[in-house]
């Protein structure tokens, strides 16, 4: 048996006006967990995509025990034993859990009519046998965002795979299942098997890789041991420059014009009495665990969803906000953290998604200024570093993270006063992250006032003014920006309902000032 399960070597790809890979190289050991990392567009998803049949490359050669393979489409693949699991998630909503797993798969009886029951009972055993806890009969549309990442990683491992592909695997989930998927990987991986970790959680790398192989711009830069390499080494790597240190914001003054003022917004579903204020100039993380509610705020501010209780004011005027449209009229954007289905439209380019918003301004007399919207999008393509080969691509053939750019483009052109970022930087490399940052503040700087959401608590600490707290709908606590640290941030995340309903919430440090 050859050291190496996988081999690919001398790949190049290509698409209209971009070269996508060029003679790029890989190879994934026996029971290895081999993470591959680089910047958005850098080339991973188009690698990983050609080794899971998904595209055809142009040259190169492909190897799998040693033995060369010419991968002729998906069910190929996952005839070898490769199997994928995208970052963007490929289920049926109206279909239960155990349908989406074995859909084509179907146990029949008498090779004629389907068995409901065997199917679950054989989802049932799978599940039990990689420690997922998930009902094969719940419609997948009812379930958690992180539920139906399981699902997902479940529909992989039904297939028997030798090679499985991980992109961006932990992007929805929270630390508690974080470490349940590495436990899974830790099981999966034997003399018969092997990884390929997508990720842009350099802490996730260290936690669950062997290798890390750095590509840059379509092209193979290094494979190092993770045991033996400073993830800062990495970032430079993947980069090719220094990235700056972790710097947090002054605090606000207590003087500062009050923009936005939330009072006692409920909703019938989750949020109870959330009450806060934002200041002109002001980052204001909001902080929690999965399903603590962050989300529900910001769509109950911009009338997504529906309030039933509460006031909100803009400017020390209460206002009413039907619809996210309406929202965007009053100054006051929202980044959704769902950007394909609510921040995008995938099939347009991305001239048309960057004005998306700004539609007034480019109309003469009712007919678009095309020669303007171009101009603008051109405008904010170089700001942004968005790449692209023109403004005239489809978003829909774009790296993750330069989807997101556009959607944050698009509200920048809007010019709101107040802007609602949910998840900025998730599916995000980490130079395109420090770009995010930068913007973030300048925007501040420059008298724009910010609500952050965000999962990751090291980025909520190095942006925020005041963090805001959230726990099964309520806010447990603020913190400001010179005492909060991980520790206090996730004591406020787990703090009871009940505590918060007898008086004991944390307001802290010219919290509501």
């Amino acid at each position: 048996m050859t050291n190496h399960l996988l081999r690919m070597t001398g790949v190049n790809k290509s698409f209209p006006g971009v070269k996508a890979l060029s003679d790029m190289q890989l190879e994934l050991r026996h029971n290895e967990v081999l993470a591959l990392v680089g910047e958005n567009g850098a080339g991973k998803s188009t690698l990983m995509k050609l080794l899971s049949g998904i595209y055809v490359p142009d040259s190169g050669r492909f190897e799998i025990d040693g033995r060369e393979v010419v991968i002729a489409g998906t069910r190929h693949a996952q005839e070898l034993g490769i199997s994928i699991i995208h970052q963007e998630f490929n289920l049926m909503q109206d279909l239960t859990v155990a349908q989406n797993i074995y859909i084509g798969r179907e146990p029949r009886v008498g090779g004629v009519f389907l068995s409901g029951r065997r199917m679950n009972r054989k989802a049932q055993f799978l599940f039990g046998k990689i420690g997922i806890d998930l009902d094969p009969g719940a419609r997948v549309g009812d379930l958690t965002v992180a539920k139906q990442q399981m699902v997902e990683i479940a529909k992989a491992l039904s297939f028997r795979s030798r090679i499985l592909i991980m992109d961006e695997p932990t992007a929805a989930l929270n630390d508690a299942e974080v470490a349940t998927l590495h436990a899974l990987i830790r099981n999966f991986t034997n003399r018969d098997t092997g990884v390929i970790y997508i990720s842009h959680r350099m802490d996730e790398l260290k936690a669950v890789s062997d290798r890390i192989s750095v590509i840059r711009d379509g092209e193979y830069v290094d494979t190092v041991s993770t045991t033996e390499t400073s993830m800062r080494a990495v970032i430079n790597l993947m980069v090719g420059r220094e990235i700056s240190g972790n710097q947090r914001p002054d605090a606000i003054p207590a003087t500062d014009e009050v923009v936005l003022k939330v009072t006692g917004l409920c909703t019938k579903a989750l949020l109870r009495d959330v009450s806060f204020e934002l200041r002109k100039g002001e980052i204001l993380g909001f902080a929690g665990l999965m399903g603590a509610g962050r989300t529900e705020v910001a769509r109950a501010i911009v009338g997504a969803d529906c309030l039933s209780a509460g006031t909100v004011e803009l400017g020390g005027r209460p206002v009413r906000i039907p619809s996210p449209a309406a929202a965007a009229a009053l100054g006051l954007g929202y980044l959704s953290e769902d950007r394909k289905h609510l921040g995008l439209m995938l099939e347009r380019d991305v001239k048309d998604n960057i004005a998306l918003s700004s539609l007034k301004m480019f109309s003469r007399m009712g007919v678009l200024d095309n020669r303007a919207m171009k101009a603008t999008a051109s405008e904010y393509i170089g700001k942004l570093r968005i790449k692209t080969p023109s403004s005239a691509q489809a978003a829909k053939n774009l790296s993750g993270g330069n989807q997101q750019k556009i959607v944050i483009a698009k509200w920048l052109v809007k010019d709101c006063d107040i802007l609602i970022f949910d998840e900025p930087t998730r599916g995000i490399d980490v130079g395109a992250k420090e770009e995010i940052y930068s913007l973030l503040n300048e925007l501040a700087a420059q008298g724009k006032s910010i609500i952050m959401i965000s999962s990751e608590l090291p980025e909520v600490l190095r942006l925020s003014h005041r963090i805001a707290v959230m726990s099964g709908g309520r806010l447990t606590g603020f913190l400001s920006n010179a005492e909060a640290n991980q520790e206090n941030i996730m004591e406020l995340a787990t703090q009871n309902i009940a505590d918060a309903t007898t008086g004991t919430t944390v307001h802290t440090a010219g919290a509501q000032r």
